[in-house]
């Protein structure tokens, strides 16, 4: 049985502000964005798998398990999950799942562990992280257990967002510190992708 928790990379968004191809195949310093992310969280992880919001053939080269959500056009980061738990429920895996979305090239190398060291105790509770004083529930750990009250947020009240549903339940944020490139800088514009290739350069 694994003893690390599974990855699950959110690549399901609209780039509508890219004006381009699908945000997570974007370059970088001459690599795609989920190319970035994935030498990042695999190594930290049991499995990973790659969420968005249907079957496509767009990731084919990337050798990654697709997990299409389970409701049909996108409606947000927590049908992902909500697809992913059910897709792991279903498979046996009880190691819960760490979500990181394919736009955050500097996502830390230390950060599946630290969310691990947050939620060992009885109530195993959901843990995301928080930045500057902001939560950043895309950077976070769930668990299977927490596939019920997940699966009645998408299903019977129709929640899109990550965030509500954390706040909901027993959780922990964790304050991460202040470091340079910022950790969970994500890419949403043109500009912001100017923005990393600089952080890199440094």
């Amino acid at each position: 049985m694994p003893t690390r928790p599974a990855g699950v990379i959110l690549a399901g968004g609209r780039s509508s502000r890219m004006g381009g191809p699908r945000k997570a195949l974007l370059e970088l310093a001459g690599r795609t964005l989920l190319t970035h992310v994935r030498e990042r969280l695999e190594p930290q992880v049991d499995s990973l798998l790659l969420s968005c919001e249907a079957e496509t053939g767009d990731f084919d080269a990337y050798g990654l398990e697709l997990v299409p959500d389970l409701l049909p056009g996108y409606r947000g980061p927590l049908t992902g999950l909500f697809s992913a738990l059910q897709h792991l429920s279903a498979r046996g895996h009880d190691n819960g799942v760490v979500l990181c979305p394919c736009d955050a090239p500097f996502v830390p190398l230390n950060l599946v562990q630290t969310l691990l060291e947050e939620s060992r105790d009885k109530i195993r509770p959901a843990v995301a992280v928080a930045w500057q004083g902001s939560v950043q529930p895309t950077f976070s750990l769930w668990q299977v257990q927490h596939l019920p009250v997940i699966r009645a947020a998408v299903l019977e009240q129709g929640i899109g967002g990550l965030k509500q549903v954390l706040l909901s339940m027993p959780h922990r944020i964790v304050e991460w510190p202040a470091v340079e490139p910022p950790p969970f800088f994500n890419i949403n514009t043109p500009e912001e992708l100017e923005t990393a290739a600089l952080w890199l350069d440094r």
